[in-house]
């Protein structure tokens, strides 16, 4: 990181993940082009998880190349009288899994649903007895975290 005084720690970054609504993952589709999205995930110690579609450019993408990076941003305030942008960020390198073990799809599914939609956890389990056959569920494993913030 070039700028050490912005440096913060992984517990900064882990702080800010789990605050944070959605993060932008980078990858390489199957092209060999860049490609960046964003996603609803929720973090278990050193792993992400997200949903998506069972087949499709995404998941095409990390069967042929697992690296991803993911990005998460908050604590944006523009200073618009100096120019500039105060900001928190973190950055996740790390690979991703299909998750292909049911009890780890559903803590997977709890989790995002836990952190993304806590009022209606009541309907949780008939979500999922109806749609766990049909959602794919993966998980980044965390390599490495970058986090910094400017005040």
């Amino acid at each position: 990181m070039r700028r050490k005084d912005r440096e913060q720690t992984k517990e900064f970054g882990f702080e800010l993940i789990d605050r944070c609504e959605y993060g932008v993952m980078a990858l390489i589709d199957t092209d060999g082009a860049p490609y960046a999205l964003p996603l609803n995930l929720a973090r278990d110690g050193e792993s992400l998880y997200f949903h998506c579609a069972m087949e499709g450019k995404k998941t095409d993408s990390l069967r042929r190349d697992p690296r991803v990076c993911i990005s998460f941003t908050g604590g944006v305030r523009p200073l618009k009288d100096k120019f500039t942008t105060l900001y928190q960020s973190a950055d996740v390198f790390g690979r991703a899994v299909e998750v292909t073990d049911n009890d780890e799809k559903i803590h997977a599914l709890r989790l995002l649903c836990e952190k993304l939609t806590p009022t209606n956890m009541a309907a949780f389990d008939g979500a999922v007895e109806r749609s766990l056959g049909r959602t794919a569920v993966w998980r980044v494993d965390i390599e490495d975290v970058t986090a910094k913030e400017k005040k």
